[in-house]
């Protein structure tokens, strides 16, 4: 009589019994999944780079940027696969053996069934596979009166972390038939935009990015915090309205002659008159103003384009026709806006307006954004063309060592 043994070298009858056993386990007590099978990094063509290298094939072994290890621009499946699964139902809880309240991460561990995951996705669940569980999804979220939306939209995404072979998945004929993956909750990245899609659709429809990504409102509290934090600016001496720079306003600028001498108004100018009558043009007092200096108190970021010593200033695109000596006119057309003074000859330069909020954006055209946030193209000798503000994965790009 031989000897009894479940074990064989080959995937035998027993154990096909006991697999079809275990998938009517995942059949009728698993919950359904839905599957987003990762295809591989998005072909980005020739980029003349070496760690960034053209593949002539789409697979899932690709590596987009040798330099990181990443792979940020990912392709998905557009069909959907349906699968079942298992996976212990865990509370989150607040941790509260480290300093303050920490939640603890929203990682489960999602177990299947080998043989029909191969057979139904055509390979084993890897990292970048997305996850969708239907059965989690927020039916009654707040603030929203549009039911069906809700419906739609809050639904529960996991992205595959790794996966192996689970421990209480092998028989007793020794072979394993349970594949259980870590999943964390999927985020809005650059990885994922495959299925998310954009922020707005052509259609004018939300998209998914739009509906379960948190980019609107984390904006819209970012721009209320930065503009309180100008509002509560330090008003210091040199800082008086909270702006970048010089606040020069104060100051009284002498107006200045032609040879470069101060320019000294008096009353026993024959030019001025003193009429009693206040209600007379020719009425002065103390706020009268004579004289136009062509020049302010030069400092980096001094330029506001306000004219020195209270003078009226015209903001216009052009030059006035017929200019009075000692005229300002602040050309709103230039970026940064340029303030200039008519000297009875020629429109002279006076400063540019280069002061600005603390909070510096691409569409301010100040020295800041010129020297860090320019969108310009430098030409080297050679003819190469490059951009002058670059990501640092760019900058600090991998290159063959050259014997």
């Amino acid at each position: 009589m031989p000897r009894l043994s479940l074990w064989k070298p080959t995937k035998g009858n027993d154990y096909k019994f006991m697999d079809n056993r275990i998938r009517e386990q995942f059949i009728i007590g698993g919950t359904g999944i839905n599957i987003h099978k990762y295809m591989g990094p998005v072909n980005q063509g020739d980029q003349k780079k070496a760690d960034q290298p053209m593949y002539t094939n789409n697979s899932i072994t690709n590596i987009q940027d040798l330099l990181f290890l990443e792979n940020r621009d990912r392709k998905y499946e557009k069909d959907v696969t349906f699968m079942k699964g298992v996976y212990n139902v865990g509370d989150v809880d607040f941790d509260l053996s480290q300093f303050g309240l920490f939640l603890q991460n929203d990682t489960v561990f999602i177990t299947f069934h080998m043989t029909d995951m191969v057979s139904v996705l055509g390979r084993k669940l890897i990292s970048g596979d997305v996850l969708e569980l239907p059965h989690l999804k927020d039916d009654y979220a707040l603030e929203d009166e549009n039911v069906d939306k809700v419906y739609e939209s809050l639904k529960r995404y996991y992205v595959v972390q790794d996966g192996n072979r689970a421990a209480e998945g092998f028989s007793q004929t020794w072979y394993p038939h349970l594949w259980r993956v870590k999943c964390t909750p999927l985020v809005d990245a650059q990885e994922y935009r495959d299925i998310l899609g954009d922020i707005t659709s052509d259609t004018g429809e939300d998209t998914l990015k739009s509906i379960l990504s948190d980019y609107a409102k984390n904006l819209e509290i970012n721009e209320a915090v930065v503009k309180q934090a100008e509002a509560m600016a330090p008003f210091t001496q040199d800082i008086a309205d909270g702006r970048s720079g010089y606040d020069t306003t104060r100051f009284w600028i002498a107006p200045s002659n032609e040879d470069g001498s101060i320019l000294l108004v008096s009353t026993d100018d024959a030019s001025i008159t003193v009429d009693a009558d206040e209600s007379s043009p020719a009425a002065i007092d103390a706020s009268t103003y004579y004289g136009a200096p062509t020049k302010k108190l030069e400092h980096y970021l001094a330029g506001d384009g306000i004219p020195p010593n209270g003078a009226p200033v015209n903001a216009l695109t052009n030059f006035t026709s017929n200019p009075t000596k000692g005229e300002y006119v602040l050309r709103i057309d230039y970026k940064p806006n340029r303030l200039y003074v008519y000297n009875g000859n020629k429109w002279v330069h006076v400063e540019d307006n280069l002061r600005m909020d603390i909070t510096s954006t691409t569409d301010k055209a100040t020295y800041r954004t010129k020297g860090f946030n320019t969108k310009t193209t430098i030409t080297l000798a050679d003819g190469t063309k490059i951009d002058s503000r670059q990501s640092l994965s760019n900058v600090l790009s991998a290159r063959e060592d050259k014997p």
